[in-house]
């Protein structure tokens, strides 16, 4: 039997999951299947119905319809990263997309528990009625053009915002003046607090 080199698991696990996320999709987008049916290519990485078992990979359930299809259309064109959501996104027409956003945005969402630090979580709070209420609005618990923050995973969060700091996922002109805004204020710690007070929000 040959024994694969420990640094290539991930890799393998990775294109393991992905072809099993093609022929599923693939079955799915055949002779105009429904929106549910074509939800059913997301199970593996956001759940069966949007709500993420995978602290990797965000919620979806309950998510804002234009936000989501905004998305996929960005996996699609490449103009945001991803590992393998935009070879993914590529499979759907915008038809398809359409019926899985509505989809998606009449799922309920459920939030699993998950461990928070209390007081960052309490800073945190004070950090985003100051500068990220008016985008996310309820706590970050309204899915609208900014999509679902509360209750997200903290590493897809930390993720995200790594994406954003480091210019590898662009942030809108309003999100980065407040983002700078609050690192020269709050300091680099803010971005953590913050995390953790959208981590506590169910």
């Amino acid at each position: 039997m040959k024994i694969i080199p420990k640094k290539f698991h991930s890799v393998a696990a990775v294109n393991v999951v992905l072809a099993l996320l093609t022929i599923g999709m693939q079955s799915a987008v055949a002779g105009g299947a429904s929106a549910q049916a074509l939800s059913f290519t997301c199970a593996g990485c956001h759940g069966t119905d949007g709500s993420s078992l995978g602290p990797s990979s965000p919620h979806i359930a309950g998510v804002g319809k234009d936000y989501f299809i905004d998305a996929m259309k960005m996996y699609q064109t490449e103009e945001r990263n991803s590992t393998i959501m935009g070879r993914i996104a590529r499979a759907y027409s915008d038809e398809q997309i359409e019926a899985m956003a509505n989809f998606f945005s009449e799922q309920e969402l459920r939030v699993p528990m998950q461990k928070f630090d209390a007081k960052k979580a309490a800073l945190g709070a004070k950090l985003h009625d100051r500068y990220c209420e008016k985008c996310h609005e309820d706590g970050g618990t309204v899915a609208d053009d900014g999509g679902t923050l509360a209750g997200q995973w903290i590493p897809y969060l930390e993720f995200s915002m790594a994406d954003f700091q480091n210019g590898s996922r662009e942030m809108t002109k309003k999100m980065k003046k407040k983002v700078k805004k609050m690192l020269n204020k709050e300091g680099d710690t803010s971005v953590d607090a913050l995390i953790h007070f959208y981590a506590s929000q169910k």
